[in-house]
């Protein structure tokens, strides 16, 4: 019986597809990734595909013909045209167990590493200049007591407001449906409009999807509308912020400072943003640890098998006929 083929478009470890190699015949690359035409000629006779950051669009899915599924190793799924995908029969799935932990993480670092200044001392320090704490004008923000306004109350938002409560934050959020007053009052967050959260907020922090409602939906409008004292905060997708704006509200002051680990055109970055010591950026290492990494693989994984035995994923983000 000959083994469904999978194309893994990123650098697997060899002990995290062993368990399966019985069953599937994987092709991967072994010293880099693949450039997009390598990929590309490798799909014509692949069964499945774990999505390794690569874009799968229109192109991507008519070159594998007998994909039967596209999961991703992320959360997000903005980079696969998934009505198309959908029109062809192919199941879409994404990971979103694993990576509500250690992006909710990297939220809580970026918040703090920003409100404590700590991205500015550590600079000092490894210049070799101590910074006295004894000059005020030195001095950072605790969170404690403050306001944590969350955009985008899903797994992640959760995850951060309970981030927050631990260190004494009061949470408000906005979220597309209003959670039942039963999971308000479990998770202790108060919902409000999206312009009260950004004009009360002391922290604002993203965990929406990227969609064209959300598009560039932090723009100078709202940076106007925040605390002048409030910060930004950015794990979810770098398409919501309107970057341009973000760097004038920076240069007038009209926000405190932003943590990021997302950007609009990645892996550039806008030169313009790196000038500000206020502001601690990451490069899209929400879920950059080896724990993470290998459990988002793992459940990409078991979303294919999934599908090639013919049973439904957990984590289908489309509508595919056989499965309605």
């Amino acid at each position: 019986m000959t083994k469904p083929k999978i194309l893994l478009t990123g650098l697997p470890h060899p002990d995290q597809i062993a368990e399966y190699s019985d069953r599937f015949d994987f092709t991967y690359a072994t010293d880099k990734p693949y450039t997009r035409e390598e990929l590309l000629a490798q799909l014509p006779e692949q069964d499945g595909v774990v999505l390794f950051g690569y874009k799968a669009d229109k192109e991507f899915i008519d070159t594998g013909a007998n994909l039967k599924i596209i999961a991703t190793n992320s959360v997000g799924f903005d980079h696969v045209d998934i009505d198309y995908a959908q029109s062809k029969g192919i199941v879409v799935a994404n990971t979103p167990a694993a990576v509500r932990v250690p992006t909710a993480e990297t939220a809580l670092t970026l918040m703090l590493s920003v409100t404590r200044r700590f991205n500015e001392y550590n600079n000092k320090m490894h210049a070799g200049e101590w910074t006295p704490m004894t000059n005020v004008d030195n001095l950072g923000t605790s969170v404690q007591g403050k306001t944590l306004g969350i955009f985008g109350m899903g797994r992640i938002g959760k995850t951060m407001a309970g981030f927050g409560q631990m260190l004494g934050m009061d949470v408000i959020y906005h979220n597309r449906h209003q959670l039942s007053p039963e999971a308000e009052a479990e998770a202790g967050v108060k919902f409000v409009s999206f312009d009260e959260l950004v004009q009360q907020a002391d922290v604002l922090s993203l965990h929406a999807p990227a969609t064209p409602e959300t598009a560039n939906i932090i723009n100078a409008d709202v940076f106007k509308a925040m605390k002048p004292s409030a910060f930004l905060i950015n794990v979810a997708r770098g398409a919501l912020v309107n970057e341009a704006d973000l760097e004038v509200a920076l240069k007038e002051h009209q926000i405190a400072g932003a943590g990021l680990d997302v950007y609009a055109d990645e892996p550039n970055v806008p030169a313009g943003l790196t000038q500000f010591e206020n502001v601690v950026m990451t490069p899209h290492a929400g879920t950059g640890t080896v724990e993470a990494q290998t459990a988002i693989f793992v459940e990409a994984l078991n979303n294919l098998v999934a599908t090639l035995l013919d049973e439904q994923p957990t984590n289908m983000v489309n509508h595919v006929a056989k499965y309605e």
